[in-house]
């Protein structure tokens, strides 16, 4: 799995199957293949985001970033049935997986679209993102400085990091880039971080001196 879910077209032989998402208010069952995120199960680390996050804003653009086969994605689009959701990802095989679940689930609020895809103009009242520390330091603070910007005035960012993988050093490196982080839930190992717009006169430059690692 590692060396193909962030891959744009991964080699992994296709394998189809179903697991289902199952939380107090949906259930969805989910088409899953090889060469993405947790096809066999979804992830901890996401039923850990998605039991514990604020319900999404109701309406205006929300993101899911690192999207997968699209379990953050549908739930945002079922929770806030008037706001546009926009799931991204670099792995064309699990956008197409995750379009056949929103069509599957009957959810037309969300997209699932490549980063050079969405309109450079939209700002986000929401991302949640169970992103992919795997694809190393560097890669993973570019993803985030790339996107976290994009958050409307008041918009938060949730992120579900494993502690052993760097949540804590996340958070400090996210403070230091002057996006505001608070973790809001801690669980089986999961850190839950809430990441605020940077102020005006927060540093633009990213540093990397820390982070979570491979």
């Amino acid at each position: 799995m590692g060396e193909h879910y962030f891959a744009e077209r991964p080699g992994a032989a296709a394998r189809r199957r179903t697991v289902d998402l199952v939380l107090p208010d949906l259930h969805l069952r989910l088409a899953t293949d090889s060469g993405m995120f947790s096809p066999d199960r979804v992830d901890p680390g996401t039923r850990v985001l998605l039991e514990t996050v604020p319900p999404p804003p109701p309406t205006g653009d929300l993101l899911d970033l690192g999207c997968g086969y699209g379990p953050i994605a549908l739930t945002m689009a079922s929770r806030s049935p008037q706001a546009s959701v926009w799931g991204v990802d670099v792995n064309q095989r699990a956008l197409g997986i995750a379009e056949e679940n929103a069509t599957t689930a009957d959810l037309d609020n969300v997209r699932f679209k490549v980063a050079d895809d969405v309109d450079p103009g939209l700002r986000f009242a929401a991302i949640w993102s169970n992103p992919p520390i795997r694809i190393g330091k560097a890669a993973l603070h570019g993803l985030l400085l790339t996107w976290l910007p994009r958050l409307a005035p008041g918009g938060a960012a949730h992120l579900v990091v494993q502690k052993h993988l760097g949540s804590d050093s996340l958070q400090r490196w996210l403070e230091a880039q002057g996006h505001p982080t608070t973790r809001i839930a801690s669980r089986s190992a999961y850190r839950v971080l809430r990441v605020d717009a940077p102020s005006p006169t927060a540093p633009s430059a990213a540093s990397t001196t820390e982070g979570p690692t491979r």
